[in-house]
């Protein structure tokens, strides 16, 4: 069961944006991932809880942020409510034809990979995914495509001298910004990306590869 923490900074001009303390791990139903976040000053920022089946479709999520409530799941595409954290006042509920969810959380690339399991096909192959996107913050959603492809594929030997470690690289690309970055994963765990940086990780990542 891997935990640990990740910094979060603006992946523009590398402001730091606080922390997020996980752990996750496969389960009968596929996979789930729970999270706290935290500002820069230490104090509590939200929290997400995201279980995906064995498909990599999510199941059930909870995110929390800046006084905001969002439940969802793939239904019909995918669907949430939104509400008031507290009191489950000014409830709106969303509906699109997209596979996903996406957020500022790094859980949700580990997620994304999944549903796409582009490590069954060639190296290079782009697929397109539209993704329904939370803001961070204020937890207003919306509706956006991506394209990922898998670039390269890396076996290093683990940091315990103990065992190797296999590392997937992703380009992907945003379709409405033209922006393109990378990922890396290491099965459920993000090594780096844009904004996120890994801190500190107590158990080795689970490789999904095995673990199936």
């Amino acid at each position: 069961m891997p935990r640990g923490r990740y910094s979060l900074h603006d992946p523009h001009d590398g402001t730091p944006l606080g922390e997020e303390r996980f752990q996750c791990a496969p389960g009968p139903s596929g996979w789930r991932y729970v999270s706290r976040t935290f500002t820069p000053a230490g104090s509590p920022a939200g929290a997400l809880d995201l279980t995906l089946d064995r498909l990599g479709r999510p199941i059930r999520l909870e995110l929390r942020a800046g006084g905001w409530r969002v439940r969802g799941a793939a239904l019909d595409g995918v669907t949430w409510v939104r509400m008031a954290e507290d009191t489950g006042e000014r409830a709106q509920e969303g509906n699109a034809p997209a596979r996903a969810f996406t957020g500022a959380s790094p859980a949700f690339l580990v997620a994304t990979a999944r549903l796409l399991r582009l490590t069954d096909t060639a190296p290079g192959r782009g697929t397109r995914v539209r993704l329904v996107d939370f803001a961070p913050g204020t937890l207003a959603a919306r509706a956006r495509d991506e394209t990922w492809a898998l670039t390269a594929t890396e076996v290093h030997a683990a940091g315990d001298g103990e065992g190797t470690l296999t590392v997937d690289a992703y380009q992907v690309d945003d379709m409405e910004t033209g922006e393109r970055h990378t990922v890396h994963l290491a099965g459920d765990v993000v090594l780096a990306a844009p904004g996120v940086e890994l801190e500190e990780l107590d158990t080795p990542p689970t490789d999904f590869r095995t673990a199936e």
